[in-house]
């Protein structure tokens, strides 16, 4: 049996998973009492990547945040900036958020806070390329 280049195995496949999941399929839907909060964890840039990381050890970040009854929608690194997080946070638990950012980041990061919606819903059916929709 002939072996097939790997190269023709990876664009096969990737064809296979566009077509078995494709752009219109449905996304989670979010809970009717959340939000969308965005948050930057901007990076201290007086400090060095180490003592950052130390700082998040040493505080607990990423066992306090993000706070039970929350949800992470998207974590990023964004170089020149630091972190950006978007979580689904059910209104009655904003207050974790804050809290929690406020005990385990300060120190290591700058935060900054905002109330954030999904618009790819929208402004999906009026995208022109409808060969560029990935979401």
């Amino acid at each position: 049996m002939a072996k097939l280049p790997l190269s023709i195995v990876l664009t096969v496949s990737c064809v296979a998973i566009a077509v078995a999941e494709p752009a219109e399929a449905p996304r989670r839907a979010q809970a009717p009492d959340a939000i969308l909060l965005t948050v930057f964890l901007k990076h201290d840039q007086a400090k060095t990547l180490d003592e950052i990381n130390k700082l998040e050890d040493d505080q607990g970040l990423y066992k306090a945040f993000p706070p039970p009854g929350t949800a992470v929608v998207s974590w990023h690194v964004v170089m020149g900036i630091g972190q950006i997080v978007t979580l689904e946070v059910p209104a009655g638990k904003l207050r974790d958020v804050n809290r929690a950012l406020e005990k385990s980041a300060w120190k290591a990061f700058r935060t900054e806070f905002y109330p954030t919606y999904d618009y790819y819903p929208v402004v999906r059916d009026k995208l022109a390329n409808k060969t560029r929709l990935v979401l």
